[in-house]
Formats: C-alpha cells, structure tokens, sequence
C-alpha cells in the first residue's frame, strides 16, 4: 500500500460543506488530507497520482442489507407476491445451491458492487465462509451473518455456522470483514430462538442482522401469536440491548418508531425491493424525523433486480417525497448521508468510514461528471442523486486500494466470473 494524491475533483465529504477544486492525500490505508490545493501540508509526495478535474470524490456507497450470492437468481422468479416467492420459488432453488455456487454468485454481486460504487455491504446468507473467501478477493469490505431460520434449526447446527463464521472471520482481511448473528426474522425464528441467538450474539460481543416489519402480513401473523408488532417483539425480547441493523421496516406503528429511535436500532430502508414484491413503502420521512438512523440497502438482486446503489439513491429520495407529499423530504444531502454515514453507523463502522475526512478509512468513489446528463453542474450532490447512475463510476478505492480505475475492475477476473455463473444459472 502506498501513497495516492487525487486532485482537481470536487469533493462530497459528507462531513461538511461540497469543496470544489479540492485535493486527497491517502497515506496506506487511510485519509492522510481531504480538502482546498492550498492547504495541503507541504512537501506531500505521492506513488500515484490520479488527475480528478472532471469527477466527483464521495465516500464509498454502503449498502446497508443484501444477500449477495442471490445474483444467481436475478430474474428467476419475478412478479410474485413475497410468501409465494420465497416459498414457491427461492427457498426451494435456494436447496439446491452448493457452496461453489454461493461463491461465483457473490463474485458476480461484489464485481456488480465495485462497478456502481459500492464499497461496503452488509450480507446476510449461508455458506459465508464462501462469501467471506470472495470479499478477501474483491478487497471490498462486508460486514457477514450467517442466515438463521430458527425452524429449521432444531439441532442448533446453522446457529453454530454463524458462531464459527464470527470466530474465523471477523477483523480478516486487514479488518475489512467484520460480522454479525443474522437471525432471518421474527416468522421464522420463534421467541426462545430469538432470545438464544440474542444472547450468543452477546457474548460474541457482535450485533445482530434481521429482517423486521416488512410485509402487512408478517406484522398480522406476529401480532396473533405473539400479541405485539415484529418491533415489540423484538424490544421485549432483548434483542435491541444490542447493536441491531434491521432491513425494511415498512409496517410500523407511531410506538414502534419511537422504540427504533429509542434504542439506536439501524434501519436498512430497500426501497425497490419493497415496491417489486408489493411490500409497501417504510415511512422514512417519520423514522427521519424522530431520529431513527435509515440506511440504504438493495436487499438481494432475485428481488430488485440489481445492485446499484446509485439508482437506489434516487428512488428512496423520489419515493420519500411521492409517499409524504413533501417535496422537501429527503433532499439530496441527507439521501446520500443515508446511503454513505448511516450505513456505517448502522453497521458500526462510523469511526472508520462514511465520510471524506483525514484519520479514516480510505473507501472513496471518484463519479464521472463530464458526461451529458451530468451537466450543468448547479448542484453537485443533486446531481449525483437526481441525474446520476451507477455507470457513471470511475474510480473505486477501498482500505487505500485501488480496486477500480477508467471502469476497469482491477481486482476480478471479469471473464472467469461470467463463464463460472452461466454455467451455474440452470
């Protein structure tokens, strides 16, 4: 790892105002200087130079929930209601997936990743020492939980898998891969499930990955068993005394946005997914406003169909607005603190990345602004959220690495990676 000097670019830090004409300095794998030509530290001198007159500097996109390796299934079974979906179509596909599989399927999402300008994704599956292998390869950083469905774990065998994917995996790769307990949700993991994996997640001393709240249907059937909302049940289980990154929260009620807010619970907001299988639309605008922390996330390409960030970006503004009658929700500075500082937060990596400042983490995008739809440019974050797409991404730097420059993925073998899924699409 050496020392990269991008200048001439304008630079979103997230952390303050837009600078234009500005300069970063990456010493290793961190942000030496972020900021005006004029005020870099004398005498600077850099292995690499990348000359940025025409790009946008962000901090790398997060996304906040997927499940990576389903890119093997992007448009297999579409135009379906949730329950049949999964129960018809994935979780029956998903049966026959081996361990192989599971890897060239997360290498096709994590090389799909770096070319939108994501840099760090939260991923909830199963066979994770697979996608942890593919994340060491990428060199993009992944926060990992194994997929617990407390149903079908009666002999406690994939609670052991996540336990094991802990011990052997987090802080690996230089500290790129971290992870998490990933029961799947409150209707598939009954209330003592909830509670063990709750108190293994503890004394890990990791958090937990869940999917909460997304389908009127789930709220129904938890409300009848258990007499409380997916929310309450997982406060008055425990569950939120720990650190909880929590996907979709689509169906909530005025106290179970309070809770959220309350306990610091990270809310992973999947705009297209939810609107592809008919989910509903999370009432971000109120979670917003009562301090809940709403990150972005795609959820998995079988269910929206791709991974670009970007684009996600963009609906989750316009759908803020659309749903609230607002058009002043969600502007284009707090979308892209959404998709950048609230993702780390939500996976408890704030102190190290999502924003643009020297002492942190080197995980940037450079994003091609000399490009029609890109011009002119009278607002730069606006324009990255209203006008941009994920193919407009140039450059992609995480943990001081280069993993992509012109567009071109430095890191993965392109060819071999589309040779190994078509020949594991069937």
């Amino acid at each position: 790892m050496g020392k990269i000097f991008i200048k001439g670019c304008t630079i979103v830090p997230i952390s303050g105002p837009v600078i234009e004409e500005g300069v970063i300095a990456v010493d290793g794998d961190r942000l030496y200087y972020v900021g005006p030509a004029n005020a870099l530290p004398a005498g600077w001198q850099a292995d690499t130079v990348i000359k940025a007159d025409d790009k946008v500097a962000l901090p790398g996109l997060v996304n906040a929930h997927t499940h990576a390796a389903m890119a093997l299934l992007r448009s297999y079974a579409d135009d379906l209601p949730l329950k049949e979906w999964l129960e018809k179509k994935i979780w029956p596909r998903e049966a026959r997936l081996t361990r192989e599989d599971i890897y060239w399927g997360t290498k096709l999402a994590l090389l799909e990743m770096i070319r939108s300008g994501t840099t760090t994704f939260a991923d909830m599956y199963f066979n994770m020492d697979a996608v942890a292998e593919a994340v060491l390869e990428a060199g993009l950083r992944g926060c990992l939980s194994q997929g617990l469905i407390g149903f079908q774990d009666e002999d406690g065998g994939r609670l052991a898998s996540g336990v094991s994917l802990v011990k052997e995996w987090q802080g690996a790769g230089d500290g790129r891969i971290t992870t998490m307990l990933g029961p799947h949700a409150p209707y598939t993991c009954p209330p003592e499930y909830l509670t063990k994996v709750a108190d293994t997640a503890a004394g890990l001393g990791v958090g937990l990955h869940i999917h909460l709240a997304e389908t009127k249907g789930e709220v129904a059937d938890i409300q009848s068993r258990y007499g409380a909302t997916p929310i309450a049940l997982a406060n008055r289980l425990g569950l939120f005394e720990l650190p909880v990154l929590a996907a979709h929260c689509v169906h909530l009620t005025a106290e179970d946005i309070s809770i959220l807010a309350e306990k610091k619970v990270g809310v992973a907001h999947c705009p297209e997914s939810n609107l592809k299988l008919a989910s509903g639309v999370a009432p971000v605008k109120a979670m917003l406003s009562a301090g809940v922390n709403v990150a972005i996330g795609t959820d998995g390409a079988a269910s929206n169909n791709n991974l670009d960030m970007v684009g996600e970006i963009r609906t989750c503004a316009l759908l803020a607005k659309g749903i609230s009658g607002d058009p002043t929700a969600v502007p284009a500075h707090q979308a892209l603190v959404m998709a950048t500082l609230n993702g780390a937060r939500a996976l408890g990596l704030d102190k190290k990345i999502g924003t643009l400042e020297a002492g942190k983490k080197a995980d940037l995008i450079l994003v091609n602004k000399r490009l029609p739809h890109m011009m002119p440019s009278h607002n730069v974050e606006a324009d990255i959220v209203y006008a941009a797409s994920g193919n407009d991404v140039d450059t992609v730097i995480v943990n001081g690495k280069i993993l992509m420059s012109g567009g071109e993925v430095k890191t993965l073998d392109v060819e071999e990676i589309y040779a190994e899924v078509k020949k594991r699409a069937g």
